[in-house]
């Protein structure tokens, strides 16, 4: 059984359609992550998720119980309150409260229970989140990143079937916001508790997140795991969106042959693909190697130092561009001239944009 389900869920603010039929499914356990730029939908989402917002169309089903639908098809509209749906948040700007300690903050929503029980669990969770020792301070004299452990605290406090993030690191430096999220993976890894995450962050998303969506125009263009969206993009936008690449034109040879400048791949081609047509080929910087002894020489027209690599991009001879992944060792002058070959398992191809 799904945990959490939406079925063509849509969301209108008037006549400004936000969130249009859009569909997922979330296992327990699992944590699932809305990736996308600002403005295409994914924290109404989220909020229509967490009971804040009723969809104008579809129903959210949460184990198995409708909890948000509107009035369709002479059934009567639904909608679950927001407390009574056992998810927890926890917000970009934390949220805590100022005049309570971090353990009154974490026990806030444990005000029904008996106190020897709510204190064992604030403890439990002190620890879990690695502030053991610290519940008699305030939020203020936490660092941001403290602070946000205590808000993802206090959200599992109530063991909720589901916790929302809602661009959790987005306030941090991005050196503190990647070990964070690396930690509350961790986190919701060991307690078992599914989430869904929002963010417009692909390393964040990808660090996370078992599965993620790519969300455009209030629509998920794919729901997939991280290793699918960057290797088998399902449409053009999420080729563009997700890592870095460049699109090659190649032409149909046969059934699942193409010829691209580089040389001859076998690609699934998109659908009713005819032979000489011209398609668009995908090329990661990962699919291009450099090596001395091809025959195949391009050239050097811009390159970024990362450490490790040099991400190069390059000049082909009919002045077409690609990226390429080199080891840092490697470090080739603008205008030189370099040997590369095609190291492609995963070949993708769509039909021209028009």
């Amino acid at each position: 059984m799904s945990l959490l389900v939406l079925d063509h869920v849509s969301h209108a603010y008037g006549s400004h359609r936000v969130v249009r039929d859009l569909s997922l499914t979330l296992a327990d356990g699992q944590i699932g992550c809305l990736l996308g730029a600002s403005g295409c939908g994914k924290t109404t989402v989220l909020r229509l998720v967490a009971g804040f917002e009723m969809p104008t169309a579809g129903s959210i089903r949460l184990r198995d119980a409708v909890v948000g639908s509107p009035a369709q098809d002479g059934r009567r509209q639904h909608q679950v309150p927001p407390e009574k749906r056992q998810i927890g948040m926890v917000f970009q700007d934390y949220a805590l409260f100022p005049h309570l300690t971090i353990a009154g903050n974490i026990g806030f929503g444990l005000r029904n229970h008996a106190p020897a029980k709510a204190a064992a669990r604030i403890e439990e969770l002190l620890a879990l989140v690695g502030l053991a020792g610290q519940g008699g301070k305030y939020p203020h004299e936490l660092s941001g990143g403290q602070q946000q452990r205590v808000a993802l605290a206090r959200a599992l406090a109530p063991r909720p079937h589901l916790l929302l993030l809602d661009e959790p690191f987005s306030n941090l430096d991005v050196e503190l916001r990647e070990r964070l999220s690396l930690e509350v993976r961790d986190i919701l890894k060991q307690t078992g508790t599914a989430a869904v995450l929002v963010t417009h962050d692909q390393h964040e998303a990808f660090a996370v997140a078992d599965v993620v969506g790519i969300m455009h125009a209030g629509r998920i263009e794919q729901w997939d795991t991280p290793y699918n969206l960057y290797h088998r993009p399902a449409t053009r936008h999420v080729a563009d969106f997700v890592g870095q690449g460049v699109f090659l034109p190649g032409r149909v040879l046969g059934a699942a042959t193409v010829a691209i400048e580089l040389g001859t791949l076998g690609c699934r081609l998109p659908r009713e693909a005819a032979g000489d047509e011209t398609v668009d080929i995908l090329l990661r910087p990962d699919d291009i190697v450099h090596d001395d002894r091809a025959e195949t020489r391009a050239e050097v027209v811009a390159k970024a130092f990362r450490g490790a690599e040099f991400l190069y991009t390059l000049r082909l001879a009919s002045g077409a561009r690609v990226l390429s992944l080199v080891p840092s060792h490697h470090d080739h002058a603008i205008g030189e001239r370099i040997g590369i070959r095609l190291d492609v398992d995963h070949v993708v191809a769509f039909r021209q944009a028009a």
